[in-house]
């Protein structure tokens, strides 16, 4: 048999395991959270050697059927259904009510939202941030770091850079909780009207530090999302660097066919 005859022969055989294990999950006889078969228990059910099973698996967690822990194996996903984030979040009357976007937008999905606050105080500004808020890389801003679950499942973590000049005087910024509609709520409550936001979005592969926060396999997807808040004075009064689960979001946006 030819080499190249060989090979196919050999991606033949991985593919049909890993099709085999996805109908099993898809039809229900592999639950949610139930562990993959283990390594050797595949290489005796179909024959073949270890490397074959592990691209198998390896083709399962690209397809984000599977996640796999380290000294624990592989498990079907249980992960939540997805979550649509679009400009509806930022509307006003979400603010005034209570809201802040995360929740506003995780009611719609629906689920039960929550939010660990990892970080917040003062930090210097790193030369990116600085650039979009305009000021030198190093000054001093607040930064409020947030960790966010979906029924228990963490979603998306994010880092809040806002000049040190528009929060110094709101003591609400410096505590956990801001308060009702959360920080934009508070910015307008002290004159900073929220009259846009810039969005720059790009997706790449998790670093090992985020695959651990958001509980990914290695080698998941993530989403990059950064976000500059304009106020009516043309100010950039917060960016927002988010790292999102890219298999939970869809980003749906609507704007209007200009001139």
């Amino acid at each position: 048999m030819a080499t190249g005859d060989v090979t196919s022969s050999a991606k033949a055989k991985y593919l049909q395991i890993a099709d085999d294990l996805a109908a099993q999950i898809r039809s229900g006889a592999l639950v949610p959270g139930a562990p993959v078969p283990s390594e050797a228990e595949l290489m005796s059910r179909y024959g073949v050697a270890s490397g074959t099973v592990r691209k198998a698996v390896s083709e399962l967690r690209a397809a984000q059927l599977i996640e796999t822990h380290h000294g624990r194996g592989s498990f079907v996903r249980s992960r939540p259904p997805v979550q649509r984030k679009s400009s509806d979040r930022f509307r006003r009357s979400h603010r005034k009510a209570g809201k802040a976007a995360y929740l506003a937008e995780a009611e719609q999905s629906g689920g039960v939202p929550s939010v660990n606050v990892l970080y917040v105080g003062p930090v210097e500004a790193p030369a990116d941030i600085a650039e979009r808020l305009n000021i030198k890389a190093g000054t001093k801003v607040l930064a409020r770091k947030r960790r966010y679950f979906r029924d228990g499942v963490p979603t998306e973590e994010a880092t809040s850079y806002l000049p040190w000049s528009v929060v110094k005087d709101i003591p609400e910024m410096f505590a956990e909780n801001p308060g009702g509609g959360g920080i934009y709520a508070r910015i307008e409550d002290h004159g900073h009207m929220l009259t846009e936001f810039v969005e720059t979005v790009s997706a790449r592969l998790a670093t090992k530090a985020e695959s651990s926060a958001l509980a990914l396999s290695p080698g998941a997807p993530v989403i990059h999302l950064i976000r500059s808040a304009f106020s009516d004075t043309g100010q950039v009064v917060e960016v927002c660097d988010t790292i999102m689960a890219a298999d939970q979001f869809v980003l749906d946006y609507r704007f209007p066919a200009g001139d």
